[in-house]
């Protein structure tokens, strides 16, 4: 499974950036996102952190959770995942930012070669054609989508 997602943010990427890897932040700034835990670590070097969100189906949200260790490079403007618990372990996720005209370009790449480990010799399928579009992608979507609005308000004042 692999999913991309990107949205241009009206900032400098280094402000883009720290809007990216402030994950402790983000409960606040996205509506869909019902917690995070920092267990280790902090968001500017990274650690062991734990998120919970929501992903609605018209009125209905159904709750997901993972376990990642995350990893900060503030030279590359990246923030990388390894999802280590939940129904999506041994996904990886990178986020990248990147300058772009009058703004920043961020994007988020998950991919996930074995799917859920609970599926079986359906894993991969399950994890590509259902888990991938219908949980990951709209999720990252909503993420960034909201995570760009919150820069446009902030730059609008």
């Amino acid at each position: 499974m692999r999913t991309h997602n990107e949205e241009f943010f009206g900032c400098p990427p280094r402000q883009a950036f720290a809007l990216a890897r402030e994950v402790d932040r983000w409960p606040s700034l996205l509506p869909h996102y019902r917690y995070v835990r920092i267990h280790e670590g902090d968001s500017e070097r990274g650690g062991l952190v734990e998120m919970a969100a929501r992903r609605e189906f018209g009125r209905l949200g159904w709750p997901v959770w993972w376990l990642s260790r995350m990893w900060v490079d503030h030279e590359r403007l990246t923030v990388r995942y390894q999802h280590v618990e939940g129904i999506t372990r041994g996904m990886t996720v990178r986020w990248q930012v990147e300058p772009a005209a009058q703004g920043s370009r961020v994007s988020i790449l998950h991919e996930w070669e074995e799917g859920p480990h609970f599926a079986g010799p359906l894993a991969p399928a399950l994890g590509t054609a259902v888990i991938g579009p219908l949980f990951v992608h709209f999720i990252a979507g909503r993420t960034l989508y909201h995570l760009a609005r919150h820069v446009a308000r902030e730059v609008a004042q």
